[in-house]
Protein backbone atom coordinates (compact mmCIF):
# COMPACT_ATOMS: atom_id res chain seq x y z
CA UNK A 1 0.00 0.00 0.00
CA UNK A 2 1.24 3.15 -1.07
CA UNK A 3 1.79 6.19 1.57
CA UNK A 4 -0.91 8.15 -0.02
CA UNK A 5 -3.61 5.24 0.21
CA UNK A 6 -2.49 4.67 3.75
CA UNK A 7 -3.07 8.82 4.75
CA UNK A 8 -6.16 8.92 3.02
CA UNK A 9 -7.71 5.39 4.53
CA UNK A 10 -7.99 7.34 8.03
CA UNK A 11 -11.37 8.61 7.29
CA UNK A 12 -12.48 11.26 9.40
CA UNK A 13 -9.33 12.77 10.77
CA UNK A 14 -7.54 15.96 9.23
CA UNK A 15 -3.91 16.35 9.73
CA UNK A 16 -3.01 19.65 10.88
CA UNK A 17 0.50 20.78 11.75
CA UNK A 18 0.10 23.68 13.21
CA UNK A 19 -2.02 23.44 16.85
CA UNK A 20 -3.50 20.02 16.80
CA UNK A 21 -5.80 17.64 15.01
CA UNK A 22 -9.53 17.97 14.20
CA UNK A 23 -12.61 15.93 12.81
CA UNK A 24 -13.70 16.26 8.97
CA UNK A 25 -17.28 15.37 10.91
CA UNK A 26 -17.16 18.01 13.38
CA UNK A 27 -20.44 19.72 13.79
CA UNK A 28 -20.05 23.62 13.48
CA UNK A 29 -23.14 24.38 15.30
CA UNK A 30 -21.78 22.13 18.18
CA UNK A 31 -19.59 24.23 20.57
CA UNK A 32 -18.88 21.79 23.03
CA UNK A 33 -16.65 19.93 20.71
CA UNK A 34 -15.17 23.33 19.79
CA UNK A 35 -13.99 24.27 22.86
CA UNK A 36 -12.80 20.90 23.66
CA UNK A 37 -11.56 19.59 20.33
CA UNK A 38 -8.09 18.61 21.75
CA UNK A 39 -9.36 16.60 24.17
CA UNK A 40 -12.08 15.00 21.66
CA UNK A 41 -9.33 14.88 18.79
CA UNK A 42 -6.70 12.71 21.25
CA UNK A 43 -9.50 10.31 22.34
CA UNK A 44 -10.24 9.76 18.72
CA UNK A 45 -6.85 9.38 17.72
CA UNK A 46 -6.12 6.60 20.75
CA UNK A 47 -9.12 4.84 19.20
CA UNK A 48 -7.77 4.75 15.91
CA UNK A 49 -6.66 1.89 14.32
CA UNK A 50 -3.32 3.83 13.37
CA UNK A 51 -2.67 5.08 17.12
CA UNK A 52 -3.17 1.73 18.06
CA UNK A 53 -0.94 -0.03 15.25
CA UNK A 54 2.08 -2.55 17.32
CA UNK A 55 4.72 -0.51 17.46
CA UNK A 56 7.05 -3.27 15.93
CA UNK A 57 5.14 -3.17 12.58
CA UNK A 58 4.54 1.16 12.99
CA UNK A 59 8.59 1.10 13.53
CA UNK A 60 9.12 -1.03 10.17
CA UNK A 61 6.59 0.96 8.14
CA UNK A 62 7.87 4.24 9.40
CA UNK A 63 11.70 3.40 8.43
CA UNK A 64 10.94 2.78 5.03
CA UNK A 65 9.16 5.59 4.44
CA UNK A 66 11.95 7.28 5.66
CA UNK A 67 14.51 5.55 3.60
CA UNK A 68 12.69 5.82 0.50
CA UNK A 69 12.07 9.65 0.45
CA UNK A 70 15.61 11.16 -0.29
CA UNK A 71 14.72 14.10 -1.18
CA UNK A 72 11.80 17.25 -0.88
CA UNK A 73 9.41 17.92 -2.15
CA UNK A 74 9.08 13.70 -1.24
CA UNK A 75 10.29 14.28 2.00
CA UNK A 76 7.45 16.06 3.17
CA UNK A 77 5.59 12.60 3.52
CA UNK A 78 8.16 11.90 6.50
CA UNK A 79 6.81 15.16 7.85
CA UNK A 80 3.27 14.20 7.83
CA UNK A 81 3.67 10.96 8.98
CA UNK A 82 5.31 12.79 12.11
CA UNK A 83 1.79 15.19 12.35
CA UNK A 84 -0.77 11.98 12.48
CA UNK A 85 -0.53 11.32 16.25
CA UNK A 86 1.60 11.76 18.92
CA UNK A 87 2.73 7.66 18.60
CA UNK A 88 4.19 8.17 14.97
CA UNK A 89 5.42 11.65 16.16
CA UNK A 90 7.57 10.28 18.89
CA UNK A 91 8.87 7.21 16.48
CA UNK A 92 9.56 9.48 13.24
CA UNK A 93 11.67 11.85 15.69
CA UNK A 94 13.77 9.04 16.75
CA UNK A 95 14.14 7.61 13.50
CA UNK A 96 15.17 11.01 11.27
CA UNK A 97 18.43 11.31 12.46
CA UNK A 98 19.92 15.10 12.99
CA UNK A 99 21.78 16.83 9.80
CA UNK A 100 25.20 16.17 11.11
CA UNK A 101 24.47 12.05 10.27
CA UNK A 102 21.40 12.03 7.97
CA UNK A 103 22.91 14.98 6.23
CA UNK A 104 18.87 16.20 5.26
CA UNK A 105 17.03 19.01 6.91
CA UNK A 106 13.43 17.19 7.62
CA UNK A 107 11.91 19.10 10.52
CA UNK A 108 12.23 23.16 11.48
CA UNK A 109 14.67 22.09 14.40
CA UNK A 110 16.92 20.49 11.98
CA UNK A 111 17.91 24.65 11.07
CA UNK A 112 18.51 25.07 14.56
CA UNK A 113 20.92 22.02 14.80
CA UNK A 114 24.67 21.61 12.80
CA UNK A 115 25.14 20.60 9.15
CA UNK A 116 26.86 17.77 7.75
CA UNK A 117 30.37 16.60 9.15
CA UNK A 118 31.49 15.63 5.97
CA UNK A 119 30.21 17.48 3.16
CA UNK A 120 28.94 20.87 2.69
CA UNK A 121 25.14 21.33 2.45
CA UNK A 122 24.43 23.27 -0.39
CA UNK A 123 21.97 26.14 -0.64
CA UNK A 124 21.24 29.65 -2.01
CA UNK A 125 19.02 33.01 -1.21
CA UNK A 126 17.19 35.13 -3.21
CA UNK A 127 17.18 38.82 -2.63
CA UNK A 128 14.37 40.86 -3.30
CA UNK A 129 15.17 44.30 -4.02
CA UNK A 130 11.86 45.84 -3.43
CA UNK A 131 10.76 44.75 -0.03
CA UNK A 132 14.03 44.15 1.22
CA UNK A 133 13.62 40.54 2.18
CA UNK A 134 15.83 37.48 1.26
CA UNK A 135 15.11 33.59 1.29
CA UNK A 136 16.95 30.81 2.00
CA UNK A 137 16.44 27.73 -0.03
CA UNK A 138 17.85 24.26 -0.19
CA UNK A 139 18.73 23.03 -3.38
CA UNK A 140 21.80 21.84 -5.82
CA UNK A 141 20.74 23.77 -8.40
CA UNK A 142 20.81 27.07 -7.42
CA UNK A 143 19.95 29.02 -10.96
CA UNK A 144 16.97 26.93 -11.89
CA UNK A 145 13.34 28.44 -12.15
CA UNK A 146 12.58 25.53 -9.41
CA UNK A 147 12.93 27.23 -6.15
CA UNK A 148 13.54 24.04 -4.68
CA UNK A 149 12.66 23.63 -0.71
CA UNK A 150 11.98 27.09 1.66
CA UNK A 151 14.15 27.05 4.64
CA UNK A 152 14.13 30.56 6.13
CA UNK A 153 12.96 34.28 5.43
CA UNK A 154 14.49 37.61 6.42
CA UNK A 155 13.91 41.26 6.23
CA UNK A 156 15.73 44.18 6.76
CA UNK A 157 14.29 46.84 9.26
CA UNK A 158 16.73 50.22 9.05
CA UNK A 159 16.50 52.33 12.39
CA UNK A 160 18.22 55.26 13.33
CA UNK A 161 21.11 54.23 14.88
CA UNK A 162 21.08 50.32 13.86
CA UNK A 163 19.70 47.63 11.05
CA UNK A 164 17.44 44.66 11.94
CA UNK A 165 17.50 41.64 9.91
CA UNK A 166 14.42 39.88 10.97
CA UNK A 167 14.43 36.12 10.88
CA UNK A 168 11.14 33.90 10.47
CA UNK A 169 10.00 30.38 9.20
CA UNK A 170 7.31 31.99 7.14
CA UNK A 171 8.23 33.08 3.50
CA UNK A 172 5.34 35.63 3.75
CA UNK A 173 5.16 36.50 7.35
CA UNK A 174 8.87 37.84 8.39
CA UNK A 175 7.60 40.11 11.69
CA UNK A 176 8.89 40.31 15.51
CA UNK A 177 5.45 39.59 16.37
CA UNK A 178 5.24 36.35 13.88
CA UNK A 179 4.64 32.76 16.11
CA UNK A 180 7.46 31.29 13.33
CA UNK A 181 9.85 34.38 14.17
CA UNK A 182 13.18 32.62 15.28
CA UNK A 183 15.70 35.41 15.52
CA UNK A 184 17.35 38.61 14.22
CA UNK A 185 20.59 39.91 13.26
CA UNK A 186 21.51 43.29 14.21
CA UNK A 187 24.22 45.74 12.94
CA UNK A 188 25.64 48.70 14.25
CA UNK A 189 25.48 52.24 12.74
CA UNK A 190 28.57 51.49 10.68
CA UNK A 191 27.99 48.37 9.23
CA UNK A 192 31.12 46.66 11.18
CA UNK A 193 29.75 44.94 14.11
CA UNK A 194 26.66 42.51 13.92
CA UNK A 195 25.05 40.31 16.72
CA UNK A 196 23.47 37.24 15.78
CA UNK A 197 20.49 36.47 18.37
CA UNK A 198 18.19 33.29 18.91
CA UNK A 199 14.62 34.09 19.86
CA UNK A 200 14.46 30.72 21.97
CA UNK A 201 17.43 29.25 24.45
CA UNK A 202 20.03 27.41 22.29
CA UNK A 203 21.11 25.51 25.20
CA UNK A 204 19.13 24.80 28.55
CA UNK A 205 20.53 27.13 31.28
CA UNK A 206 21.37 29.95 28.33
CA UNK A 207 20.74 33.60 29.73
CA UNK A 208 18.37 36.23 28.40
CA UNK A 209 20.48 39.52 26.88
CA UNK A 210 17.99 42.68 27.90
CA UNK A 211 17.44 45.14 25.30
CA UNK A 212 15.52 47.45 23.82
CA UNK A 213 13.63 45.19 21.93
CA UNK A 214 13.29 42.87 24.46
CA UNK A 215 9.37 43.72 25.18
CA UNK A 216 5.62 41.81 25.04
CA UNK A 217 5.68 41.23 20.97
CA UNK A 218 1.56 41.94 20.94
CA UNK A 219 -0.94 41.70 23.42
CA UNK A 220 -3.28 40.37 20.95
CA UNK A 221 -1.26 36.90 20.76
CA UNK A 222 -2.63 34.54 23.29
CA UNK A 223 0.03 31.71 22.83
CA UNK A 224 1.79 31.55 26.07
CA UNK A 225 4.99 30.68 23.18
CA UNK A 226 5.90 33.89 22.51
CA UNK A 227 9.65 34.68 22.39
CA UNK A 228 10.48 36.91 25.83
CA UNK A 229 14.07 38.11 25.08
CA UNK A 230 17.26 37.95 22.97
CA UNK A 231 20.53 35.17 23.58
CA UNK A 232 23.20 36.08 21.22
CA UNK A 233 24.71 33.21 19.43
CA UNK A 234 27.42 34.91 16.71
CA UNK A 235 29.04 38.29 16.62
CA UNK A 236 30.31 39.16 13.49
CA UNK A 237 33.08 41.88 13.22
CA UNK A 238 34.48 43.41 9.95
CA UNK A 239 38.01 45.21 10.04
CA UNK A 240 37.83 49.00 9.71
CA UNK A 241 39.51 50.55 6.21
CA UNK A 242 39.57 53.95 6.68
CA UNK A 243 42.42 54.64 4.25
CA UNK A 244 39.69 52.91 1.19
CA UNK A 245 42.17 50.47 -0.01
CA UNK A 246 40.54 48.08 -2.63
CA UNK A 247 40.67 44.55 -1.22
CA UNK A 248 38.65 42.21 0.14
CA UNK A 249 36.71 42.44 3.41
CA UNK A 250 38.19 41.18 6.93
CA UNK A 251 35.77 39.21 8.50
CA UNK A 252 35.74 37.47 12.02
CA UNK A 253 32.88 35.39 13.47
CA UNK A 254 32.67 34.57 17.44
CA UNK A 255 30.24 31.38 18.10
CA UNK A 256 29.28 31.98 21.45
CA UNK A 257 27.57 28.43 21.73
CA UNK A 258 29.99 26.36 19.71
CA UNK A 259 33.26 25.32 21.71
CA UNK A 260 36.77 25.72 19.39
CA UNK A 261 36.98 21.94 19.90
CA UNK A 262 33.88 21.18 17.77
CA UNK A 263 36.23 21.48 14.32
CA UNK A 264 38.86 18.78 15.29
CA UNK A 265 37.78 15.14 14.39
CA UNK A 266 35.96 13.65 16.75
CA UNK A 267 34.31 17.08 18.10
CA UNK A 268 31.36 18.07 19.16
CA UNK A 269 28.78 20.50 19.28
CA UNK A 270 25.44 21.47 21.26
CA UNK A 271 22.53 20.24 19.09
CA UNK A 272 19.17 20.74 19.82
CA UNK A 273 16.53 18.54 19.59
CA UNK A 274 13.51 20.61 19.88
CA UNK A 275 12.67 24.53 20.27
CA UNK A 276 13.07 25.26 24.27
CA UNK A 277 11.13 28.31 24.33
CA UNK A 278 10.90 31.48 26.86
CA UNK A 279 7.35 31.54 28.54
CA UNK A 280 6.10 34.44 29.85
CA UNK A 281 5.06 33.81 32.77
CA UNK A 282 8.08 31.61 33.46
CA UNK A 283 10.28 34.91 33.31
CA UNK A 284 8.74 37.20 35.70
CA UNK A 285 11.92 39.14 36.09
CA UNK A 286 12.62 39.92 32.56
CA UNK A 287 11.20 43.31 31.67
CA UNK A 288 8.85 43.44 29.05
CA UNK A 289 8.36 46.99 28.32
CA UNK A 290 10.31 49.96 26.78
CA UNK A 291 12.67 51.69 28.37
CA UNK A 292 14.86 54.05 27.05
CA UNK A 293 17.75 53.57 29.79
CA UNK A 294 18.59 49.64 28.79
CA UNK A 295 20.78 49.66 25.58
CA UNK A 296 21.99 46.27 24.29
CA UNK A 297 25.69 48.14 23.63
CA UNK A 298 26.19 48.52 27.59
CA UNK A 299 25.11 45.11 28.65
CA UNK A 300 28.00 41.92 28.27
CA UNK A 301 26.95 38.85 26.04
CA UNK A 302 26.80 35.87 27.73
CA UNK A 303 28.69 32.88 26.42
CA UNK A 304 26.65 29.88 26.21
CA UNK A 305 29.80 27.70 25.79
CA UNK A 306 31.26 25.81 28.97
CA UNK A 307 33.81 28.34 31.05
CA UNK A 308 36.45 25.82 30.96
CA UNK A 309 36.69 26.07 26.74
CA UNK A 310 36.99 28.77 24.17
CA UNK A 311 34.40 29.79 22.12
CA UNK A 312 35.02 28.71 18.22
CA UNK A 313 36.17 31.79 16.22
CA UNK A 314 36.09 31.39 12.55
CA UNK A 315 38.00 33.84 10.31
CA UNK A 316 37.49 34.28 6.20
CA UNK A 317 39.74 32.83 4.25
CA UNK A 318 42.55 35.24 2.63
CA UNK A 319 41.98 35.63 -1.00
CA UNK A 320 45.17 35.01 -3.91
CA UNK A 321 45.86 37.58 -6.40
CA UNK A 322 45.77 36.65 -9.66
CA UNK A 323 48.31 37.98 -12.11
CA UNK A 324 46.25 37.75 -15.23
CA UNK A 325 42.57 38.29 -13.70
CA UNK A 326 43.74 41.10 -12.17
CA UNK A 327 41.60 39.93 -9.07
CA UNK A 328 41.18 38.56 -5.63
CA UNK A 329 40.39 34.77 -6.31
CA UNK A 330 39.33 32.15 -4.18
CA UNK A 331 38.48 28.37 -4.74
CA UNK A 332 34.46 28.08 -4.66
CA UNK A 333 34.93 24.48 -6.13
CA UNK A 334 32.53 26.15 -9.02
CA UNK A 335 29.77 27.17 -6.80
CA UNK A 336 30.37 31.08 -7.17
CA UNK A 337 30.80 32.08 -10.71
CA UNK A 338 30.26 36.12 -10.39
CA UNK A 339 32.82 38.35 -8.66
CA UNK A 340 32.14 40.53 -5.77
CA UNK A 341 33.13 42.07 -2.44
CA UNK A 342 30.35 39.83 -0.42
CA UNK A 343 32.28 36.89 -1.31
CA UNK A 344 33.83 34.93 1.71
CA UNK A 345 34.91 31.37 3.01
CA UNK A 346 35.24 30.85 6.55
CA UNK A 347 37.27 28.87 8.37
CA UNK A 348 38.80 28.17 11.43
CA UNK A 349 40.68 30.91 13.28
CA UNK A 350 44.77 29.88 14.04
CA UNK A 351 43.08 31.45 17.47
CA UNK A 352 41.52 28.29 18.35
CA UNK A 353 44.75 26.82 18.52
CA UNK A 354 43.50 24.02 16.49
CA UNK A 355 45.37 22.01 13.70
CA UNK A 356 46.58 23.34 10.36
CA UNK A 357 43.88 20.39 9.06
CA UNK A 358 41.41 21.89 10.88
CA UNK A 359 42.32 25.77 9.56
CA UNK A 360 41.81 24.67 6.15
CA UNK A 361 38.50 23.17 6.46
CA UNK A 362 35.76 26.08 4.76
CA UNK A 363 32.53 25.75 7.82
CA UNK A 364 30.79 28.14 5.24
CA UNK A 365 31.13 29.58 2.17
CA UNK A 366 28.88 32.38 0.38
CA UNK A 367 29.17 33.60 -3.05
CA UNK A 368 27.44 35.61 -5.94
CA UNK A 369 25.91 33.22 -8.89
CA UNK A 370 23.53 35.54 -10.85
CA UNK A 371 21.83 39.18 -10.03
CA UNK A 372 20.73 39.00 -6.69
CA UNK A 373 21.03 34.68 -6.62
CA UNK A 374 23.71 33.45 -3.86
CA UNK A 375 25.04 30.49 -2.83
CA UNK A 376 25.34 29.54 0.92
CA UNK A 377 27.43 25.94 1.57
CA UNK A 378 27.53 25.11 5.38
CA UNK A 379 28.33 22.03 7.39
CA UNK A 380 29.47 21.29 10.88
CA UNK A 381 29.15 22.48 13.56
CA UNK A 382 27.58 25.79 12.73
CA UNK A 383 23.57 25.59 11.76
CA UNK A 384 21.57 27.02 8.61
CA UNK A 385 19.94 29.38 10.85
CA UNK A 386 23.48 30.60 11.84
CA UNK A 387 25.40 30.09 8.61
CA UNK A 388 22.11 32.46 6.92
CA UNK A 389 22.34 35.06 9.81
CA UNK A 390 25.96 35.24 9.05
CA UNK A 391 25.79 35.71 5.19
CA UNK A 392 22.86 38.53 6.04
CA UNK A 393 25.51 40.54 7.24
CA UNK A 394 27.52 40.88 4.07
CA UNK A 395 24.28 42.43 2.79
CA UNK A 396 24.49 44.68 5.00
CA UNK A 397 25.85 48.43 3.73
CA UNK A 398 29.32 49.15 5.36
CA UNK A 399 30.58 52.68 5.58
CA UNK A 400 33.66 52.17 6.80
CA UNK A 401 34.73 48.67 5.80
CA UNK A 402 34.61 49.57 1.79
Amino acid sequence: MSFRSMILDRKGFEVKFSYGTRSKSESKSDTTIKESSLMVVDDGLKQSCWANMPPELLRDVLMRIEASEHNWPARKHVVACAGVCRSWRDIMEEIVKPPQISTKLTFPISLKQPGPRDSLLQCYIKRNRSNQTYYLFLGLNQASTDDGKFLLAARKCRHATHTDYIISLNHDDVSRGSSTYIGKLRSNFLGTKFTVYDAHPPICGAKVTKSRSTRLVSLKQVSPRVPAGNFPIVHVSYDLNVLGSRGPRIMQCVMDAIPASAVEPGGSAPTQTQFLHSRIDASPSIPFFRSKSTRMENLPSVPLTCQNEGMLVLKNKSPRWHEQLQCWCLNFNGRVTVASVKNFQLVASPRNGVSEQAQENVVLQFGKVGKDVFTMDYQYPISAFEAFAICLSSFDTKIACE
